[in-house]
């Protein structure tokens, strides 16, 4: 499958390694068709199945999309791709509304009432939005198997069920155990799974590590 990655930084990198490993060609997006990362991932990869370009080049590219960009840009990032190279398509949405701009620990720019994830939904309504991964540090994202012997839970939140299933099988080749994969309902819910992020920051803060998810425990 040919699928875009959007956003160059870690999330991008880990994500976009994963999809070529299974045999995936990924288009590395971002502002310009030659940023370093984007340049330096094509390179740590030769073969053809890595390639970069802008965002609008990339979702235009991708039979599916992650946005891995930064959640306070995520939507005027989007915008620029162009609302007819998204249309109809899948989009994995890892991103959290993160807001640094008063220092740490971040706060989120929404919430409660509103989620990125569902301003994505309406801004772009012919978009298949589905958020996932958003819990986790991106190792663990593309290798469950990191912690607990791969025996956590990842969420995903969408409206459409059909592209659920996909982003499950997307998922489970990744690692992830079917019975691990927790669907939480229509995009509404992912109000809950950014919300989780000021309790894995103080995770982080207090254990000096990313390396753990959550658990439910039946």
């Amino acid at each position: 499958m040919k699928i875009a990655v959007l956003g160059t930084g870690m999330v991008g990198q880990a994500i976009g390694a994963r999809l070529i490993e299974l045999g995936h060609t990924v288009m590395m997006g971002s502002r310009t068709a030659n940023n370093d990362n984007a340049v330096s991932f094509v390179n740590k990869h030769p073969g053809g199945r890595a390639r970069a370009g802008t965002f609008a080049e990339a979702a235009s590219f991708g039979e599916l999309v992650f946005n891995c960009t930064k959640g306070i840009e995520s939507l005027n990032i989007l915008k620029s791709t162009g609302e007819k190279n998204l249309d109809g398509k899948i989009l994995v949405d890892i991103s959290n509304p993160l807001d640094f701009s008063k220092g740490m620990p971040p706060t989120l720019s929404v919430c409660n009432t509103d989620s990125l994830a569902e301003q994505i939904q309406a801004t772009f309504p012919g978009l298949k939005v589905v958020k996932s991964l958003n819990t986790m540090n991106c190792s663990i994202m593309v290798n469950p198997g990191l912690v607990n012997g791969g025996d956590h839970h990842v969420f995903m939140s969408g409206n459409d069920p059909e592209a659920k299933i996909e982003v499950s099988e997307i998922l489970k080749s990744f690692g992830w155990k079917a019975v691990n994969i927790i669907d939480l309902g229509d995009i509404k819910t992912a109000r809950g799974t950014e919300m989780m992020l000021p309790v894995w920051i103080s995770l982080f803060t207090s254990t000096g590590s990313g390396a753990f998810n959550f658990k439910i425990v039946r």
